[in-house]
């Protein structure tokens, strides 16, 4: 499905991103993983390569201005075009409104809004360039896409969570506009917006094995050990399927949305929920 095809997937060491970084590879693609710490990207590009598929590991922050270029280059080197990118990168650091900081604040809405802007702006010329030309012959258009991860913390908003919220919501703005100025050159751009999936992001704070530093401070993943027993609690009742989507089925949307299966379909907010908030 993706034979000859180029994806760069940020956060893709670990969890939804290291799913979607293997599943695009089972299906012929051609991986960049990218992550914050090189040990896991390099990790999850070995497993691809062990398996027979091609992957290779770019280590470095999101938000780091120009990070975003150095990303594009190095897939360029590597396999000689872009055909998909995948803002996948984020992680969370909650806190009620009336104790949040501006740091706290400002940090979430820039790995989850700034950095995908920066990065679609970075792969612009490496998807725009080759479908103009592909205009231009009368050719029809490669598969070219943006799949932004999204959430639907930012679609209803959530407890503890209102600079991510804002973020997630952010990045559906930046998809429906995006959609709305490269679709002329074939170049498509959706969102795919989770709801509970088994990720570091959901498992408890207590379980974590280590902290992720951002800019000096030590930051615990997760949620409190009594907030996901009270989500479990009554997760029947709250998602139709029963239960949290695997980091396998996460991504999955994600793959769905980039493939030519998808072709038509442009500026949409695919929710993989398990049918939560319907």
């Amino acid at each position: 499905m993706f034979a000859d095809q180029t994806v760069i997937i940020t956060g893709a060491g670990r969890g939804i991103g290291a799913a979607a970084a293997r599943i695009f590879a089972e299906q012929g693609a051609r991986v960049i993983v990218n992550d914050l710490n090189a040990a896991p990207a390099e990790e999850t590009a070995h497993a691809i390569a062990q398996t027979g598929g091609q992957a290779i590991a770019v280590a470095g922050s999101v938000t780091d201005p120009a990070f975003p270029d150095k990303l594009m280059r190095a897939a360029v080197d590597a396999f000689g075009a872009i055909h998909v990118l995948v803002n996948n990168a984020g992680y969370t650091w909650d806190g009620m409104i009336h104790k949040m900081t501006d740091e706290q604040w400002q940090v979430i809405v820039d790995v989850h809004a700034s950095a995908p802007f920066r990065m679609i702006r970075a792969v612009a010329p490496y998807l725009r360039e080759p479908a103009q030309a592909e205009k231009e012959a009368g050719q029809p258009f490669s598969n070219r896409c943006v799949v932004n991860v999204s959430s639907t913390s930012g679609l209803h908003g959530n407890i503890g969570q209102a600079n991510y919220a804002t973020a997630k919501m952010g990045v559906v703005g930046l998809t429906k506009t995006v959609a709305k100025e490269w679709g002329y050159l074939g170049i498509r751009c959706n969102a795919v917006a989770f709801g509970y999936v088994d990720t570091r992001l959901t498992r408890t704070k207590e379980a974590q094995e280590e902290a992720i530093e951002i800019d000096g401070h030590e930051i615990v993943l997760g949620i409190p050990q009594k907030v996901r027993a009270l989500l479990d609690a009554n997760i029947e009742q709250r998602i139709p399927l029963g239960r949290a989507a695997s980091a396998e089925e996460a991504a999955g949307g994600i793959v769905l949305m980039a493939s030519p299966l998808a072709r038509y379909i442009t500026g949409h907010v695919l929710e993989v929920t398990g049918g939560m908030g319907i």
